[in-house]
């Protein structure tokens, strides 16, 4: 039996909600995770069309990429939209769960599925986040240090790009006393004993310290484990925002805008002057982006693609790369399908289902 919180395990698991900027609101909206899941439908936005959508489908989750939730409710009465829509879910038992800035800052996320549309190669993340990076250092004796090394692998250490099972060992001699209380794995009470003793250090994202120090603690023979634990300072290269990659072949400004306008669907683009020049890399970002626009130029980037550009940001190109504003909703629309990979791949026999809805708030003429 499949559980609804079986299903969030699955996307959490891939974008961890410790990953969030601090203004989101990802996770659960509302409903019992607890309950055995009949069905997921799969959103951008959850509005009352969408919440009707999962009932016919027989569906008891809705993950969405927006949180129905954004600010703290006090009461809830029907007084707006979200309050309806909440109301709605709980009245038909239909859990609410979002993915948001999380799967925005993955290297496998929101951004990446734009990249794969547009066709883009040797991708990276445009603006890696600092600080989410930890150092692990701790002492063993010699015979225990491939056993705990394990341990601290499997618990998510020493991933680092495109290698895992990372970590740097030195010999040393470790001593120590234990008292009368004590009950020491080699040595005896009150005698000073020396010990040869690996120092392992090894990396970890900082969400995953728990388990970390767990598997340390469990995987270990001494009695009174010595560990020590830094913050990097270090950019994480596959956390962050936007992404930057290269089409494999140039395109004329003009032809590549089309292209987009095609591909994403978009009724219409805002964009700056061209700079008679073909396209080769291109930066962008779902959403809204305006704040990578200095990044994006940092990575001499030819274009940069997002979303909710103001007015006088546009000036910010400076004649230094082309902005191509082409929506919120028309960058994030493949969204679910990043959901749908990452449950059936998963759970390959579980109900899940792209939403039919296009929940585009915004017309064009």
């Amino acid at each position: 039996m499949i559980l609804i919180k079986d299903v969030i395990s699955c996307i959490e698991n891939f974008a961890p909600p410790a990953l969030q900027e601090s203004y989101d609101n990802s996770g659960v909206q509302c409903g019992d995770v607890s309950k055995p899941a009949t069905g997921a439908l799969l959103c951008l936005d959850i509005t009352h069309a969408v919440i009707e959508e999962a009932i016919k489908k027989k569906c008891n989750l809705i993950i969405a990429h927006h949180p129905l939730i954004f600010s703290s409710l006090k009461k809830i009465t029907g007084a707006n939209y979200v309050e309806q829509l909440l109301i709605n879910a709980i009245k038909n038992d239909v859990t609410l769960y979002a993915c948001h800035t999380n799967a925005d800052n993955v290297s496998a996320g929101v951004n990446n599925k734009i990249a794969q549309k547009l066709g883009l190669v040797n991708t990276q993340v445009l603006q890696p986040k600092r600080g989410l990076l930890r150092k692990l250092v701790t002492f063993c004796p010699d015979k225990n240090a491939e056993a705990i090394r394990e341990a601290l692998f499997n618990a998510g250490c020493g991933q680092i790009g495109n290698y895992s099972d990372c970590s740097f060992n030195t010999n040393g001699t470790g001593t120590f006393k234990g008292n009368e209380n004590s009950k020491p794995f080699v040595g005896e009470k009150n005698k000073l004993h020396v010990e040869n003793e690996v120092k392992i250090e090894t990396v970890f994202e900082f969400y995953k310290e728990k388990l970390v120090i767990e598997a340390l603690l469990s995987a270990h023979p001494y009695e009174e484990v010595a560990y020590d634990i830094y913050t990097l300072d270090n950019k994480h290269p596959q956390i962050g925002s936007g992404m930057v990659g290269e089409l494999p072949i140039e395109m004329g400004e003009k032809a590549f805008l089309l292209q987009i306008k095609e591909v994403f669907g978009a009724k219409g683009i805002r964009f700056t002057n061209f700079l008679d020049k073909k396209v080769k890399k291109v930066a962008l970002c779902g959403g809204s982006g305006s704040f990578l626009l200095n990044d994006a130029i940092s990575a001499k980037a030819d274009v940069l693609i997002t979303g909710d550009f103001k007015y006088h940001q546009f000036f910010d190109a400076e004649n230094k790369i082309v902005i191509a504003d082409i929506g919120h909703y028309e960058t994030e629309q493949f969204t679910p399908e990043i959901f749908y990979e990452v449950i059936s791949k998963k759970m390959p026999t579980f109900a899940a289902y792209l939403s039919n809805l296009n929940t585009n708030p915004i017309n064009y003429l």
